[in-house]
């Protein structure tokens, strides 16, 4: 109906960027969308208990632990993409009223990784773990109205 009403108010004879037309070929069904969303968000949960059941391993766990926690709350932020669409996702993350729990949020991963990874300071990763679930339930509440 929508594309009727352009077509008919003269709106549709612009020329269509490249991008408007992945994005137009690539929609998904609502079905698709939730099970998509269901999906990543499971792996997302997944990666996080096996994070969490591979802290005891001796040596590595910690660090594993970091890694395993980290992707799955990228997963399951990420499964939100299933239900938005990316550019919607994209844009309301970076909204004025959640800007700073968004970059608190990347900040956390990229700071919970370089951690594990390249300092190799279990300490620290452990705490910027904590500071990560800090900072998503605080990017989440930002979703709520008048929630934070």
């Amino acid at each position: 109906m929508d594309k009727l009403k352009k077509v008919l108010s003269g709106q549709d004879a612009e020329d269509r960027s490249g991008l408007s037309e992945v994005v137009e070929a690539s929609s998904l069904s609502w079905g698709t969308r939730v099970k998509g969303f269901i999906a990543c968000f499971a792996f997302g949960i997944l990666c996080s208990l096996l994070g969490t059941l591979l802290l005891w391993v001796p040596k590595k766990g910690l660090t594993l632990f970091a890694v395993f926690y980290t992707f799955g709350n990228i997963a399951s932020i990420g499964s939100t993409i299933f239900l938005m669409g990316p550019l919607k996702q994209l844009k309301r993350m970076f909204e004025p009223t959640r800007l700073i729990a968004t970059i608190l949020v990347l900040l956390c991963f990229a700071l919970t990784l370089c951690s594990a990874f390249w300092w190799h300071n279990k300490g620290l990763a452990l705490i910027f773990c904590i500071l990560q679930s800090l900072s998503l339930t605080w990017y989440s509440l930002s979703f709520i109205p008048f929630a934070r």
